[in-house]
This record gives structure tokens, C-alpha cells and sequence, in this order.
């Protein structure tokens, strides 16, 4: 139930609830992963349920595709939905111009492919996500297990060349062992502290062999929607260079709020 949310929670759920008002009858969605857009799929199914509202969900990970199916969205691959009328994912920063850092979860391949693929991305986060300049939270980078630890010190060696605040890596694990992504791939993250240059880094990282693809969303997000824990929602959408407030009020729903473990 919504009273025994922490304000963090609150905040992620109202920008979830404020996000699916983008979502029509009849359209393709792009459904992304983590805390954040795990609240936007529960809302989703429950139109689904509640509203009859019919839609087809292209998720970004095997958990989201397990969430979507629990609340009853169907779900299709990207390959049979070719393209998609929006995508709406968590990001774990942005900033002023609505770049992104993801992959805290790892899936960032399927989630940049995805979201790449929509006519529109929408990205859902609290407060806290926002900063003046991209890198407090680690770069995600993920890699092939082959030649992995040559890959990452040929980062390393770039890392020397690029405006960054530090040049730390460290090999993602899971336990013991290393964190393996959906494709079976590596992540390594980067704790730079602060990017100066993010369009000079992400190029210049995917060019390198054995890098698969970065977690810098540059010039992707079309819209933000921030969430505050005292249910006020922020809307800023950089095409039309708008920023709207509002506030939502908070409605308990059992179906909604059970099993969120996320």
C-alpha cells in the first residue's frame, strides 16, 4: 500500500503513473528495467486489466518480460514489433540536456537498442537522479567475456586521454562470480566522477574492440518526468522546451502495490 512507501518510493511511483498517460490504445511500448519502471509496468497492467486499454510491450530484460506477462501485458520481441510509438525507462542519472547514465541494472544493450527504436523515449526518475554533469554514477561498459581484462585495460588506457574526473574500473560481479548481462556479456563501470566530454568518450569506446556498447543515452531522451516524495510530478520535454508541474494523488490499490520486491 502507499502508506508504507519510503518517499523514494512515492516519487519513483508518481513519475511511473505520470508516464503512462503517453501510452495509447493500439501502441507498440518499450518497456524498461528497474525499480523505477517496474512501477510503470504495474501501472500499465493495470489499464490493462481495469481500462481494457490494449497494447503490445517490447521489454528490455527477461525480468521485465516476466513482470509484464504476471500483469497481463502481451508481450512481443522487438523483431516482430519492427518499431515502437514509445519507449519508457528508468535512467540512474541525467542531465540539463536529458543525457542519460544507464545500465545500473545491467541490460543498457537491449534498453539503448530498444529505446533507439521508438519514436519517442520518455525516462521516469526521483529527484535524486539529476545532476549538473554526467559520471557520479559509474559508466557502465559492457564487454565480451573473451579477452576481457585486455578490454578493460585498453579503457583504462583511453580513460588517460578523455576529460574525466577519475579513471577507476572494476569488473561487475554477482557474488563470486562475474555479473553475466541477458547476452551473456560483462559489464565493467567506470567511476570517472565527472564526464566533461560524453559524446568524445561514448564514440571513442565503441570503437574499440571488444566493447559491445556504453551506458551514455546521448541526444535519445525526448522527455523526463521527475517524481517528488509528496506526490508532485515534474514534466520537462526538450523538443518543446517545456516544463510542467502537477501533483498526484496518492490511490491504494492492492493489486498495484502487492509483491514489489523490486
Amino acid at each position: 500500500m502507499t502508506g508504507e512507501l519510503s518517499p523514494i518510493d512515492k516519487a519513483k511511483f508518481v513519475a511511473a503513473k505520470r508516464s503512462v498517460d503517453y501510452v495509447e490504445d493500439g501502441m507498440r511500448v518499450g518497456l524498461g528495467t528497474g525499480s523505477t519502471a517496474a512501477w510503470m509496468v504495474r501501472c500499465l497492467g493495470e489499464m490493462v486489466r481495469n481500462d481494457g486499454l490494449r497494447i503490445k510491450g517490447v521489454p528490455t530484460s527477461t525480468r521485465t518480460a516476466e513482470l509484464a506477462r504476471e500483469v497481463g501485458i502481451e508481450v512481443i520481441s522487438l523483431d516482430e514489433a519492427k518499431w515502437l510509438d514509445v519507449t519508457i525507462d528508468g535512467a540512474d542519472e541525467f542531465d540539463g540536456n536529458l543525457n542519460l547514465i544507464k545500465g545500473g541494472g545491467g541490460a543498457l544493450l537491449q534498453e539503448k537498442i530498444v529505446a533507439t527504436a521508438s519514436d519517442q523515449m520518455i525516462v521516469i526518475a526521483d529527484v535524486g537522479k539529476e545532476v549538473e554533469s554526467l559520471g557520479s554514477f559509474p559508466l557502465p561498459v559492457e564487454v565480451i567475456p573473451f579477452g576481457w581484462q585486455t578490454t578493460k585495460s585498453l579503457v583504462e588506457e583511453l580513460l588517460i586521454s578523455m576529460d574525466v574526473l577519475g579513471r577507476d574500473t572494476t569488473l561487475r560481479m554477482n557474488g563470486e562470480r562475474p555479473f553475466i548481462t541477458d547476452e551473456g556479456n560483462y559489464i565493467i563501470d567506470l567511476h570517472l566522477g565527472r564526464i566533461g566530454n560524453p559524446h568524445q568518450l561514448s564514440m571513442a569506446m565503441n570503437q574499440m574492440p571488444g566493447v559491445v556498447e556504453n551506458g551514455l543515452f546521448l541526444d535519445i531522451c525526448d522527455v523526463v518526468i521527475l517524481g517528488f516524495g509528496d506526490g508532485r510530478v515534474e514534466t520537462r520535454d526538450i523538443n518543446e522546451g517545456t516544463v510542467e508541474e502537477d501533483r498526484l494523488d496518492f490511490v491504494e490499490t492492492d493489486n498495484l502495490f502487492t509483491d514489489m520486491n523490486d
